[in-house]
């Protein structure tokens, strides 16, 4: 009987570790301890276990989710908090006009729902969802990046899609990444999403990363931009966390 409490404790603890993991991405060991009421070895313990599930990936002080592929709306909710804070950070950098790209990660999709009144700027993207945002939008021009359907993301890609976002030239590409880190730079989750990701790069002045903190110090499976190519990392945190310690010298940070 005690077992099968034990047993019952511990399936509904991880329950709620998984539960938390979805919305934030990232499990703190300590706060996650102080929530659940356990020790840190039992929430070690129950992290371990999950992990040889498939269901999470380990790292310093908790775990992360593991990084693949989702849907445009799966992936909205994911840490909407840290997303609005990016995105007001961002839009301080939209010009009032000109030309610019949104890659198609939900976080600049946040920035596109929240975009205010321009006077002729004109926004490529490969991504419907952050297109029809933008679409009543006064004083902005969206154009739709087609090609290829990613069914797994809900984006564009391809060699079409590839030709047509290097057709223009844009004074900043806003984008993110599955992971960045300080040496490999940005990596994402499948190598048409990197390529397109690429193809706006090569034709932008600047390039704006805006990417929440649980995505620091990580790799995904494909290469994507040279952390020497980006000129602004906006995240969630205060430009001075010590978790940016490691960017800090590399690229301007808000």
């Amino acid at each position: 009987m005690v077992a099968t409490t034990g047993s019952t404790e511990s399936e509904e603890r991880r329950r709620q570790l998984l539960a938390s993991l979805e919305h934030e991405n990232v499990i703190r060991l300590t706060e996650a301890a102080g929530t659940l009421g356990v020790s840190a070895m039992t929430i070690r313990r129950d992290l371990a276990d999950l992990e040889a599930e498939g269901l999470l990936r380990r790292v310093r002080g908790g775990a992360i989710s593991v990084i693949g592929p989702r849907p445009f709306e799966e992936r909205r909710s994911v840490r909407s908090r840290a997303k609005e804070l990016i995105a007001d950070k961002a839009l301080a950098l939209v010009p009032r006009f000109g030309s610019i790209a949104f890659d198609a990660s939900t976080t600049v999709g946040t920035m596109a729902s929240r975009l205010g009144p321009r006077s002729g700027l004109i926004v490529s993207t490969n991504s419907y969802p952050t297109y029809a945002s933008l679409k009543g939008t006064l004083g902005v021009n969206p154009i739709l990046i087609g090609g290829e359907t990613e069914e797994s993301t809900d984006t564009f890609v391809g060699p079409l899609a590839v030709q047509a976002a290097q057709s223009l030239r844009y004074v900043r590409f806003f984008a993110s990444a599955s992971a960045v880190d300080a040496t490999f730079g940005t990596t994402e989750v499948s190598l048409a999403e990197a390529q397109m990701k690429q193809a706006f790069a090569r034709v932008s002045k600047e390039i704006v990363l805006c990417i929440d903190s649980s995505k620091l110090h990580q790799q995904a499976t494909a290469a994507s931009l040279e952390l020497s190519k980006i000129a602004v990392l906006i995240t969630e945190l205060d430009p001075g966390d010590s978790r940016l310690d490691e960017f800090r010298d590399r690229v301007e940070l808000r």
